[in-house]
């Protein structure tokens, strides 16, 4: 088997057609969809089984619901692929791609392959640009030196990841989290020997108002300011794991402090707009300092560098001004 797509499903009726439909088009052979259903309540698992009636390669497999992290493992438990993809259902990909990322993956034996999106409310932006890739000179880096020389994203889907690769690395994605996108890839380029970028809009990312990041339910918005917290605190770790042996590694790790500081720096802009309460404020930000997330020493930088960040960060490195300014902006106390 060339390639596994693995789907994580739950309660997605409206979208996953059109998901599945994106797959179907592609002129490529010897590849499966595992479409992995997280305990849905609505019709997604009607239509997906129709789907797999008639088509073999799409493939429907039921669990309890354990959240996206839980429903990504399993597929990665059962999956044949030589190469991985992790695509959510309510997103797509352009027509007749796969083969190329494909192609390009085992051209240059990459354990991972990135590439591009387009974040869209269209449902049928079906035309990739940039589709010949034979004009591709890939340049070949460690993960390292990927992390050290990009602003790299967190979201999986703008991975293709060898499975072989990702079995010897023995990463999976945490389980019950939001963030978990973010753990997983960075534990994955830290490790990578051979990794490599396209320029080519494979992927569509479509902006619903069920997206996790753009969900502003209360009791959402509170989970994903504790996550942010998490994987902070997970980053220290990460970041005590990279040896500064040489300048990529540096510059890796100069990264690396960056990106788990965003989480803390966008956490706290949450926070002002959020019902937490002041206790569990000052209960994050001591966990944050712990894992030397906070202050934010590092956040402003090659990629995070305007005014608008700077005077933020200067007010937000004052607990007693953050804390003045949750007074002021938190929806619940500006009752009071």
């Amino acid at each position: 088997m060339n390639l596994s797509i693995i789907i994580p499903v739950y309660n997605v009726e409206k979208y996953i057609k059109r998901c599945l439909d994106s797959l179907i088009h592609q002129e490529f052979s010897n590849y499966e969809v595992l479409v992995i259903d997280d305990g849905s309540k609505d019709a997604s698992v009607k239509i997906a089984k129709d789907y797999s009636d008639r088509y073999s390669f799409i493939k429907v497999i039921s669990k309890e619901n354990g959240g996206v992290g839980s429903a990504r493992n399993k597929g990665i438990d059962i999956a044949t692929g030589k190469y991985l993809y992790f695509l959510d259902p309510d997103d797509y990909i352009a027509y007749f791609t796969l083969k190329k990322i494909f192609y390009l993956s085992e051209k240059y034996n990459l354990d991972v392959l990135t590439f591009g999106t387009v974040a869209t409310l269209s449902s049928d932006l079906n035309d990739s640009k940039n589709t010949n890739e034979e004009d591709f000179n890939l340049s070949v880096l460690t993960g390292k030196e990927y992390i050290a020389k990009n602003f790299y994203k967190n979201e999986v889907w703008w991975y293709l990841v060898k499975k072989e690769f990702l079995d010897k690395s023995s990463v999976r994605f945490i389980e019950g989290r939001w963030m978990e996108d973010a753990i997983f890839t960075v534990n994955l380029f830290i490790r990578a020997k051979r990794m490599a970028k396209i320029p080519m809009d494979i992927h569509r990312h479509v902006v619903t108002p069920q997206s996790a990041m753009t969900n502003k339910e209360p009791e959402h918005y509170l989970g994903v300011i504790r996550d942010n917290a998490n994987a902070a605190v997970v980053f220290k770790d990460v970041i005590s794991s990279v040896n500064q042996d040489d300048l990529y590694s540096r510059a890796c790790i100069t990264r690396l402090k960056t990106r788990q500081q965003s989480f803390v720096f966008f956490m706290m802009v949450r926070m002002l707009k959020s019902r937490i309460k002041l206790n569990e404020v000052k209960i994050i930000l001591n966990q944050v300092k712990e894992a030397n997330a906070y202050p934010l020493k590092d956040f402003i930088g090659e990629d995070y560098n305007n005014l608008t960040y700077r005077i933020l960060v200067f007010l937000f490195n004052s607990e007693a001004t953050f804390y003045l300014l949750f007074r002021m902006f938190n929806p619940i106390l500006k009752k009071v």
